[in-house]
Formats: C-alpha cells, sequence, structure tokens
C-alpha cells in the first residue's frame, strides 16, 4: 500500500492507495509550526481509526508546495511508518511527463500531480482547473505532456482581501447566490465572486482552447471546484481526487526503484 500525500497551502491531504483502489483520504489543514512528531502522531491517529496498520504501508509519495515543512512530513514517514518517501520534484523520482515550460524546476508539484491525473483517467488533450489558494489552469497534450498554463489568485484569499481592504464588508460564506443582481451586501459579495470567478474560467479556458486548437476535456478539482463549476460553460468534470491519481501514478511508476 501507499500513502500519498498531498501538501497545500491551505490543505494536507491524505490518501492510502492499494494498488489502483482509494482505501481512505482524509483532509486536514496546513499548519506551518507542526513538528514531524505532531504530523506523525497525527498520521497513526487516522491509520487507527482506519483500522489500517502501519506495517502495511510500503511506500508514500509526497507532493508540496509548502518547502517549510516539507521535510517535517518526510520525517513523520520515516520515524512513524519506517519508510523513506518519494518526493515529486527530486532528481530520483521519475516524473514519466515531458515538461514543456521555459524552466520546469518552476512548476508546482500539484500542477505536475494534476496533469499526470488527469492524463490517466480522462487522456489528452485536457485542462486542469485547481481552485486551490490559488486558481491555476494547466493544459496538457495529447501525449500527456505538461504544456504550461496560468495561475489566478484564488477565491479565497481574494475574499479575505476584499474584507480586509473595505471596511464596511463583511465575511462572508460562498455559496451560490439566487441572482446577480442582489438586493442586500453580503448576497451582492457572493454574487459577484461567485459569477466573478466563473466567468474567469470560461474566459481563460476558451483562450486556452483557443491556443491549443483542439477540444480538450475540462476537468476541475479543489475545494470550491463543485460550486464554481455549476456556474460555469467551459467545465466538463469535477474529480476531487485527481491530484491523489496523479500521485498514485507517481508511486507506480517509481515503486522498486
Amino acid at each position: 500500500m501507499c500513502l500519498c500525500i498531498d501538501v497545500g497551502n491551505t490543505n494536507i491531504v491524505l490518501g492510502v492507495y492499494r494498488e489502483e483502489d482509494l482505501l481512505f483520504s482524509w483532509r486536514i489543514s496546513t499548519d506551518r509550526q507542526k513538528t514531524s512528531d505532531e504530523f506523525g502522531l497525527l498520521f497513526c491517529h487516522f491509520f487507527e481509526y482506519g483500522k489500517l496498520p502501519r506495517t502495511a504501508v510500503t511506500d508514500a509519495v509526497i507532493c508540496s508546495v509548502v518547502p517549510p515543512i516539507t521535510g517535517s512530513i518526510e520525517a513523520a514517514c520515516r520515524n512513524y511508518f519506517e519508510i523513506n518517501p518519494m518526493v515529486m520534484g527530486s532528481p530520483d523520482v521519475d516524473l514519466g511527463i515531458n515538461i514543456l515550460y521555459d524552466n520546469p524546476k518552476e512548476v508546482g508539484a500539484d500542477r505536475l500531480a494534476n496533469a499526470i491525473g488527469a492524463y490517466s483517467r480522462y487522456g489528452g488533450p485536457a485542462i486542469v482547473v485547481d481552485f486551490g489558494t490559488a486558481t491555476t489552469f494547466d493544459a496538457v497534450g495529447e501525449d500527456g505532456s505538461y504544456l504550461g498554463g496560468a495561475i489566478a489568485p484564488g477565491i479565497g484569499i481574494s475574499t479575505e482581501a476584499l474584507f480586509l481592504k473595505a471596511a464596511k464588508l463583511p465575511r462572508i460564506d460562498l455559496v451560490r447566490p439566487k441572482r446577480v443582481i442582489a438586493k442586500d451586501t453580503v448576497s451582492s459579495m457572493q454574487a459577484g465572486i461567485v459569477y466573478g470567478f466563473a466567468g474567469q474560467v470560461d474566459a481563460i479556458v476558451t483562450r486556452m482552447k483557443a491556443e491549443l486548437g483542439s477540444e480538450p476535456t475540462v476537468i476541475a478539482t479543489g475545494g470550491l471546484a463543485e460550486l464554481i463549476s455549476k456556474e460555469t460553460t467551459t467545465i466538463e468534470k469535477v474529480d476531487q481526487l485527481l491530484t491523489l491519481e496523479g500521485l498514485r501514478i507517481v508511486w507506480l511508476r517509481n515503486r522498486g526503484r
């Protein structure tokens, strides 16, 4: 079995795979202050809750965009599971993907994992829209190559900035507004954010399709994918396990090496 760990700026997602089968998945908040022991004990608690023996895990693969805690997660795997994890981006980990970026080292590991997962599940060409701390748009070629993409401010940080910089605007829950011409401040903000980001997605995806010159499958993932995708005309599928799927493929490609 493999423990797949996706370390994002906001959340850490863990998944336990037996070959192609996802047995369990958990999501926790990203805490840069946690030590390797805290992470290790927390992971062990999840395994106890799922009645999974830690000794059944033979491999681990980590995808991290938070360098300050990557080492702590690695140490947790070594100290509590007695395995040396694969880390995406390390020279000894073969991703099996052609990265057509000016500087391949600049591409976030999560974006590459999404591209690998998208090609595995849906083939190419494809466009992945990931609603994370940043909203990323990534293009995958017909042969599975990573072609590049776009990065925009995420919905959460944009909403928080609006609250912090506009004294009379409150923090709000993100839900689908009843109408775009809203009759109160909270609904007005919800309309602007939900429909505004849906419009952003459609505009960028449409331009990416034009550059690709094809009709790629458009997949959304990330925390707010379900909400925003319903208001777009371009998103075809929502797959919340896409990043973990990419990590699973990387594991299968590198295990035993």
